[in-house]
């Protein structure tokens, strides 16, 4: 294995994924504080799930998410 190649493909995978997620995230709140569902002074609880075929991973990570 080219650890080199190994690590600029998983810091290219986690870029997307940060990215991809944050873009989600902010559009998800920003519809549901202006369709009243949320008032914009929560903390949300937020879960991410990671696994990866082959190498027998499944990661959950949870944590908050401050509006305030």
């Amino acid at each position: 294995m080219d650890e080199d190649a190994f690590n600029m493909s998983v810091r290219k995978f986690l870029k997307k994924v940060g990215v991809t997620a944050q873009r989600e995230i902010e559009s998800a709140v920003r519809d549901a504080v202006s369709s009243g569902k949320l008032s914009g002074g929560e903390t949300l609880k937020a879960t991410a799930v990671l696994s990866i075929e082959g190498a027998d991973l499944a990661v959950t990570i949870d944590g908050d998410i401050a509006l305030e």
